[in-house]
């Protein structure tokens, strides 16, 4: 009993540790604030900005029909998130940066917590483990996820041990509780889709292997189900009910050859992606190798059947990203639309779980192999951490030179403009070039570009007669716009698709070529250009002033349609 209190009292203070060391990761973000450097790319040109934009607009509990007149003339209320969803409420009730950071804070408490009980409930129950399950279920924690993910990914772990207690009949209402509770900051499809296919292949596996047909464990993944359809069904009505053509109906995704295909699939595998960044590969990747070969001699012992299992699932998933993308795929999803509409090559999204999980009994099984094996692991799981603290956002992104949420969305200097501008905002439309229209989303001005995961299709043609000639002169922008089209941004040639130009840049746009007739009937009257325009007069445009702010990433060239 001495050992066993013994035995708990260390668990709870390594649990209490790794939360500290989790709150240390996370301090940037509350004492710097929107001084903070963090994610750009699907992050501040997107998301943020359309948390702002849904709550100002007054449509968080718009009808199905109803539109944010804010953003290209009447962007469907469906494109933003739900109102059913945790990270709206926190942009509804907080300031940007300290609504993100609270997100944070909830996502990665709770993905050190569910990787913790899957671990210690169902794999390693070892009482001298304690510094695997601990260990590992705080690099989990500490992984790059994309932000708006919420518990999309770093959620699994937690659903895992849920489904796994039910398919194990040892459920209390806590299990229930949590596949309630998940959808509420999760995404189905940025996460929870493949994360149920899995399941529902894990309870076909029993009734095959086993002959368990085990309805508990079913109905709780229709359950889990149902709730992520009831919550999203803005999602379900404009993607899967609704008959209006929208953009994604133009998505051609299916374009490499063989080896292409094959070389993703390796760099998949061995750097993985950058919306679910696991930092595996100087340190895990090795181990995973290590074990791989002990375990492949011992396969008949459980633990290195679950490790091999892991290890081939995690190649798998990697070699089906990749040749989701292969040409040979488009003769089909030609004939069916949801296969273009629908990214399937997302069921990678569960691989977070799975090296980690791969990760943990593979150091358990080195951890019973000896004290010399017992150094290396503690050594690993401290180099694993020390990795994922350099790959802090503040860090990386610093370092990379990106600005600061303040200069980013630089709110003064906009404020400034449309003082200058001196109408009501609702009143006329802009669009921006060499920088992301959300920034000026952000700061409430009614813009004809946008970027979103869809929209509606016949907006996507008419925006296109603006940009047209400038599409022409390069074939990758073509290609960008018409077989994607997510960004409908104002592309210019001779930017390509940089869309960041800071105020100390020194490019200028020496052959501007933009349809204004189109832009003034769409109901365009300013350009706000992150660089110079040398022939503006030429094109149809007038240099009303420039603005430049401290606080400021861009120097901004205000135009206006002659």
């Amino acid at each position: 009993m001495q050992q066993l209190a013994s035995k708990l009292s260390k668990e709870k203070l390594s649990i209490f540790a790794s939360l500290f060391i989790i709150f240390i990761y996370l301090s940037p973000l509350y004492l710097l604030g929107d001084n903070a450097t963090i994610r750009v790319h699907d992050n501040l040109d997107s998301n943020i900005a359309w948390y702002k934009v849904l709550v100002q607009s007054k449509e968080l509990f718009g009808s199905l029909q109803a539109v944010i007149p804010q953003v290209i003339n009447g962007l469907p209320r469906g494109a933003y998130e739900t109102e059913f969803s945790g990270i709206v409420w926190l942009h509804a009730l907080f300031p940007t940066m300290v609504a993100y950071a609270l997100s944070q804070t909830i996502t990665r408490v709770v993905a050190f917590l569910g990787m913790y009980l899957l671990i210690n409930k169902h794999f390693i129950q070892s009482e001298r483990a304690t510094y695997i399950r601990v260990g590992v279920s705080l690099a989990f924690a500490l992984t790059p996820f994309w932000p708006s993910g919420m518990l999309s990914t770093l959620g699994q772990p937690l659903a895992l041990w849920a489904f796994m207690n039910i398919r194990k009949r040892e459920a209390s209402w806590c299990e229930w509780a949590v596949l309630a509770l998940l959808p509420l900051y999760s995404s189905f499809v940025l996460g929870f889709f493949f994360f149920l296919t899995a399941m529902g292949c894990l309870w076909l596996h029993d009734i095959i292997k086993k002959r368990d047909w085990n309805p508990k464990f079913l109905v709780s993944i229709a359950f889990m189900t149902f709730i992520y359809l009831a919550i999203e069904y803005r999602l379900v009505f404009g993607l899967v009910i609704s008959n209006a053509p929208n953009s994604r109906l133009e998505f051609v995704n299916s374009t490499l050859n063989i080896w292409q295909s094959i070389e993703l699939a390796f760099v998949n595998f061995v750097l993985g992606h950058g919306h679910v960044l696991t930092m595996h590969t100087l340190v895990i990747l090795p181990i995973l190798f290590i074990v791989f070969r002990i375990a492949i001699k011992r396969k008949g012992q459980q633990e290195n059947k679950r490790f091999l299992i892991l290890l081939g699932l995690n190649v798998l998933l990697s070699v089906w990203y990749a040749f989701w993308y292969y040409k040979g795929w488009e003769p089909l999803k030609e004939q069916f639309s949801l296969l273009d509409t629908f990214n399937f090559a997302r069921f990678h999204f569960l691989r977070p779980l799975v090296i980690y999980l791969g990760f943990a009994i593979g150091l358990h099984i080195l951890w019973g192999m000896g004290d010399k094996w017992q150094k290396w692991v503690r050594l690993c799981i401290i180099l694993q951490i020390i990795i994922l603290f350099a790959s802090n956002d503040e860090i990386v992104y610093r370092v990379y030179g990106e600005p600061t949420v303040k200069q980013f969305y630089a709110v003064d200097q906009f404020k400034a403009i449309k003082d200058y501008i001196g109408l009501p905002q609702e009143s006329y439309r802009v669009a921006s070039i060499g920088l992301h229209p959300a920034i000026a989303q952000y700061n409430g001005f009614y813009t004809l570009d946008t970027y979103n995961n869809y929209y509606p299709l016949a907006y996507k043609h008419e925006f296109r007669q603006i940009i047209a000639k400038e599409l022409d002169k390069s074939p990758a922008l073509k290609t960008y716009f018409d077989e994607w089209g997510g960004r409908c941004y104002l592309f210019v040639s001779e930017l390509g698709q940089n869309y960041e130009f800071k105020k100390d840049s020194t490019v200028q746009i020496h052959h501007l070529e933009l349809n204004m007739d189109v832009f003034k009937d769409m109901g365009g009257r300013y350009l706000i250009s992150a660089v110079p325009i040398i022939n503006a007069n030429e094109d149809g445009l007038q240099l009303l002033k420039t603005f430049d702010n401290a606080n400021s990433a861009w120097k901004i060239y205000l135009y206006e349609a002659k």
